[in-house]
Parts: structure tokens; C-alpha cells; sequence
């Protein structure tokens, strides 16, 4: 029997998607899209409340708002009512993995039982900082030893 050595466990990932240029879009539909630009929406999937969370969360930054994922879902259900929008995949259970979701891509931070938008933070200085400058660049960098590696071996 074969034994097995390691698994095949990413040490981390991230989903990049090239959309048209973002113009004449309501919020949510630019929060969509840049929920799927980023990988946290497919396309295509009807599964979609990530979109409110996020809208959520941005909404409360402007002001500096903590929120607690019991609140989030509230201001979700509220989002979604208005839209005319299924309330699926609006339980606080789901709601707190969406919240990790954004914290794993260092989007929202979780401070004392509270959820902001990391440091208060434009989203577009996060995305500079901590996921192109850190996340990608680290990824980019482990990609490219493998590429080495294997250029080394063929040569």
C-alpha cells in the first residue's frame, strides 16, 4: 500500500479575473464584479450574498463603524430585501464564513468580536499593500522557483 508523504495543500492562493473597465454600474453590481475580479464569487454562481457582505462592510467604513456578524447579517437581509433579492445564504453562520473569506484576502480584520474594513483602509490601498505587494508577490515568487527548478532539470 502506498504511503502517502504530503498533501497537496496550498500554503495560499488568490483568483484573479480581468472584467470591461468598471463604468455605469450600480453599486452592487460593482461590488459584484469586484467580488468575482478578486475570487470570491464565481461566475455564473447564484450563491452571491459575499456581494452584500462586502457592500455592508464598506458602507460601515465610511462612517468607522465596528459591526458584529450578527449585525452585518441584519444590514445584509435589509441589503437584499431592497433588492427584491432571494434571502439565501443570509444565516449568521454563513455570514461569519463570508467575513473570513474577506479577512483571509486582508479585506476585513475582526477586532474583539467586531468586523471593520481592515485599518479603515481604501480598499485600493489594501489591495497595494497587502495583496499585490505581500499575498501575490509571495505567490509569484514560490511560482517562480518551481519554474527555475524545473528549467534547471530539463536543461
Amino acid at each position: 500500500m502506498a504511503k502517502t508523504i504530503s498533501k497537496d495543500i496550498p500554503l495560499g492562493e488568490i483568483t484573479l479575473r480581468k472584467y470591461e473597465k468598471p463604468s455605469n454600474l450600480s453599486e452592487r453590481e460593482l461590488t459584484r464584479k469586484l467580488c468575482l475580479s478578486i475570487g470570491l464569487l464565481q461566475p455564473g454562481d447564484s450563491r452571491d450574498v459575499i456581494v452584500e457582505v462586502l457592500q455592508v462592510m464598506l458602507d460601515a467604513s465610511k462612517s468607522k463603524k465596528m459591526m458584529t456578524s450578527e449585525q452585518v447579517k441584519e444590514e445584509v437581509v435589509k441589503l437584499r430585501t431592497k433588492s427584491n433579492l432571494p434571502l439565501k445564504g443570509v444565516a449568521e453562520s454563513n455570514v461569519r464564513r463570508q467575513l473570513k473569506r474577506l479577512r483571509d484576502l486582508f479585506l476585513v480584520e475582526k477586532v474583539n468580536n467586531e468586523y471593520r474594513v481592515n485599518e479603515w483602509e481604501k480598499l485600493s490601498n489594501i489591495f497595494d499593500e497587502k495583496i499585490e505587494k505581500f499575498y501575490l508577490e509571495s505567490i509569484k515568487n514560490r511560482v517562480k522557483e518551481y519554474f527555475d527548478i524545473i528549467t534547471k532539470d530539463v536543461r
